[in-house]
């Protein structure tokens, strides 16, 4: 029996797809780099926005126009949201496994394989041997893996539908994640990035209850040279003990990701959030006091209900005062079922995104501003891979670039030797290009 994954979504649907792929290789099946050598596609899909869903839906008909032979299972968030109505309403797909104990995806694999109605693959299926969270495949690159924390949120903010669809926080108990972390280390991995929708609020429901300064003093007693990189840090329940945390373990990154979502106090109280931009600017204030070196990245959301010209001002008053160095920005994506699906004074799709568009033209000057002090600097680097045809060139990344979403490290080593992908070489930033940093490999 052979399978090929097709994983979409973010970094905690990565973590589930890796384990699915895990969990098959052990109930016997063999994972297919080629679709055309496999039998079953898995689409593990997104159902976080409109957008993602679509995204999901187009690869699950395209898979079956390319492929009119093969079966189809569609997992992950949007099977698990909308598992029954999608079993009606989408036949290109075989089977839908929509299950929030993954330890069912083999038995809905054999299902779908089988010919069993999508439908019928829904009914909870047996759950199948457990597999070892660091022994999965990484789809990451070489030297860094995603490590989930936590499952679902309890913040329960208006226009999320996390909730809806992973349900509330379920946090891991810290034995569990630091055994993972001991066997990805082990592996060779260099960088854990910690991950979960909130690991600000991480350890509440244990019992008893943690918190993530208590899971951070854990995970510094484990030896070595490597980097933990925390992910995903709601503002309003950030842990004030972070910053000191991070001074006393160099390997804890002075990164944090932070999503503030706006700079308007009405519409953040309308999105059910705590703060506004001036609690937002002190606690950037307080990071970057203790520790200099700190880099924020942040999120925020154009077009959402209510949002007048006034309102927008405020968001680009906060953004011009904050000086994050990394920015995503999202047009609001109307979801069903949330608290804020039914506001009024909806905002148009076309303004929403001609917002966005603005944000992002006013954010470029200040990353790059905010990147080139790392110019002239020595740092560890992280190498990820060469790049094809150009000898003594390769990719990687500083502390100041997460995983995919940021701007990346060129790496030159001149007549050295390349440094194999997954490790750590020491190099000096020579310039800014763009968002990229050009680094030159040390004797």
């Amino acid at each position: 029996m052979i399978f090929y994954l097709d994983p979409f979504g973010c970094a905690k649907n990565q973590v589930d797809a890796e384990n699915i792929m895990a969990l098959l290789e052990k109930a016997g099946w063999t994972a297919a780099e080629d679709p055309a050598r496999a039998e079953l596609i898995i689409v593990n899909s997104c159902g976080f926005i409109e957008s993602a869903k679509r995204e999901s839906i187009n690869a699950v008909l395209a898979w079956r126009r390319h492929y009119p032979g093969k079966k189809i299972l569609l997992a992950g968030c949007l099977a698990r949201r909308y598992g029954a109505e999608l079993a009606e309403s989408l036949p290109e797909a075989d089977g839908i496994f929509g299950g929030g104990d993954l330890g069912g995806i083999a038995a809905a694999a054999e299902a779908a394989l089988g010919g069993v109605p999508a439908l019928s693959a829904l009914e909870a299926p047996a759950a199948g041997p457990a597999a070892e969270p660091g022994r999965r495949p990484l789809l990451s690159l070489p030297g860094s893996a995603y490590v989930k924390i936590a499952e679902g949120c309890d913040n329960r903010c208006s226009f999320c539908a996390i909730p809806l669809i992973r349900g509330g926080r379920k946090s891991r108990p810290a034995a569990e994640i630091l055994d993972e972390c001991r066997i990805l280390l082990d592996r060779g991995i260099r960088e854990l990035c910690l991950v979960g929708q909130d690991l600000a609020s991480y350890g509440g429901d244990l019992v008893p209850p943690a918190g993530l300064p208590l899971l951070m003093e854990a995970l510094s007693a484990l030896e070595g040279d490597f980097w933990i990189r925390l992910l995903y840090i709601h503002p309003d329940n950030f842990p004030p003990a972070l910053p000191d945390l991070c001074r006393r373990d160099r390997r804890f990154l002075p990164y944090f990701d932070l999503p503030f979502q706006h700079g308007s106090a009405p519409l953040l109280r309308s999105m059910n959030r705590r703060g506004n931009a001036e609690t937002y600017l002190a606690l950037i204030g307080r990071i970057r006091a203790a520790l200099p070196g700190a880099v924020i990245r942040s999120t925020f959301m154009t077009g959402f209900p209510g949002e007048t010209e006034e309102d927008f001002t405020a968001l680009l008053d906060f953004q011009e005062k904050a000086r994050l160095d990394w920015l995503g920005v999202f047009a609001y994506s109307r979801e069903e079922n949330t608290a804020a699906f039914k506001l009024k004074n909806r905002v148009p799709g076309k303004l929403a995104a001609e917002r966005k568009r603005l944000v992002e033209e006013r954010q470029i000057p200040i990353t790059e501003k905010n990147m080139d002090r790392f110019t002239g600097g020595v740092y560890d680097v992280l190498v990820e891979e060469r790049i094809e045809g150009e000898e003594g060139l390769c990719l990687g990344r500083l502390y100041c670039q997460a995983p995919e979403v940021d701007g990346a490290a060129v790496i030159h080593c001149g007549d050295r030797r390349p440094p194999a992908p997954g490790t750590f070489v020491k190099g000096r930033v020579s310039r800014r290009t763009g968002f990229d940093l050009q680094v030159y490999t040390l004797p």
